[in-house]
């Protein structure tokens, strides 16, 4: 994977001038966005174009060093690929929605993207547009999908055969507050995508759809406490790229959040249905999202934590095995950034440096489950983030027969 980009892929690319400062764009300045920016900004080793179409969220980056800013609407992908055509490699932390169709328009101007957006489209559709051009696509390179799937990645590499695979995540609000016990530090719009599209999971080999919120299950969490976990539809690539028996991912939060969240959907709250109320059409979803957006808006300076656990099982060396992965982060006390934000952004920025290095350069759609096969590259993303104080703990067991 960490081979000369092959010739004859098509699509021509501008010849860089031996020496000059490679330029990334990142595309969106929110939370994440604007970590990852000034992430790479901070190596000093590249120029990085911040772009967003917020004017607010593009001025709380002013002043860094090698950083620029510049507003643009990204959900026109015409500019996008104005923006992707003046940058040597893009950075995609835009909302799930325009995901698809941002990396998409990177591609299509010949460009390097390492991706966050949770979408609901298989980025494989992308993998023949990313070969005729030549170039790379790392997508889901957040923590879940993202860290999530790295983990998995590696124990395949690891084990012979891998039989099961069970992935917990969630990000909290380290003190419960009625009414929801929960912060939001992405787009409300996403959350409520994981709680209303069906989750897909595989049992006994075959891929089986559950409903998202259901299979509530309970998880004691060392220095958090008991939180409960609940089928989401997180597994995207894996369901292609790992051949488990069985695989789920579940979503953490406090207990008794799905009741809450099952309540305001099987109620219409999530609809996107308009109803008529004194004879104005409103789209339920649109509402929800408005209300939720500051119900659950993390107030400053208030801690969080984000956790993942992935147990994964199988043989090797002829031994029945479990690895166990897990990680539990919490607001940087220094710099005040999210937990969330860290988890997400510097697996992403990771990928950035891959490509801007030349480190990684095949062409294809790449998420990390498939980098992680490659022990170098899996080192060089716990080693990147290690740095940063986020850290995944392995541990490997011997399970006994029966």
């Amino acid at each position: 994977m960490r081979c000369p980009r092959k010739e004859g892929g098509g699509g021509e690319r501008p010849r860089l001038i031996i020496g000059a400062m490679k330029t990334v764009a990142v595309l969106g300045a929110g939370l994440v966005g604007s970590l990852i920016a000034k992430d790479l900004a901070a190596d000093g080793r590249w120029s990085v174009l911040s772009v967003d179409r917020s004017e607010g969220a593009l001025a709380r980056l002013a002043g860094a060093p090698n950083l620029s800013t510049e507003r643009a609407d990204l959900a026109d992908v015409r500019e996008v690929a104005r923006i992707a055509a003046k940058a040597d490699v893009v950075v995609g932390a835009v909302p799930g929605f325009l995901g698809t169709q941002t990396v998409r328009a990177v591609l299509e101007a010949g460009r390097p993207v390492a991706d966050i957006s949770f979408s609901p489209e298989d980025p494989f559709a992308l993998k023949p547009l990313a070969l005729a051009k030549g170039v790379p696509a790392i997508v889901d390179c957040g923590v879940s999908p993202g860290l999530s799937g790295l983990a998995v990645g590696r124990a395949s590499a690891l084990f012979d055969t891998i039989d099961d695979v069970k992935i917990f995540v969630g990000g909290l609000p380290a003190a419960r507050h009625w009414p929801f016990e929960y912060r939001s530090v992405f787009s409300p719009t996403d959350v409520i995508e994981e709680y209303t599209r069906p989750s897909r999971c595989v049992e006994g080999g075959e891929v089986v759809v559950r409903p998202a919120l259901s299979g509530v299950e309970p998880l004691d969490v060392p220095g958090v406490g008991t939180l409960e976990g609940f089928y989401t539809d997180g597994l995207r690539t894996l369901l292609d790229t790992v051949k488990a028996r069985n695989l789920c991912e579940k979503t953490l939060r406090y207990p008794g959040h799905a009741d809450r969240m099952r309540m305001l959907r099987e109620t219409g709250f999530f609809s996107d249905e308009p109803v008529s109320v004194e004879g104005i059409p409103v789209v339920p979803r649109k509402l929800t999202e408005a209300l939720l957006f500051h119900a659950w808006k993390r107030p400053e300076g208030e801690d969080e934590l984000t956790f993942l656990r992935v147990v994964c099982e199988g043989l090797g060396g002829g031994r029945r095995m479990r690895r166990t992965f897990e990680l539990l982060d919490r607001t940087n006390p220094k710099t005040g950034d999210s937990s969330m934000a860290r988890t997400t952004g510097f697996p992403c920025a990771t990928a950035a440096r891959l490509l801007l290095e030349g480190a990684f350069t095949t062409p294809g759609v790449y998420p990390p489950e498939l980098i992680a096969a490659d022990e170098t590259l899996y080192s060089r993303f716990l080693g990147e983030l290690g740095k940063r104080g986020v850290v995944i703990r392995e541990t490997e067991e011997e399970l006994l027969p029966g």
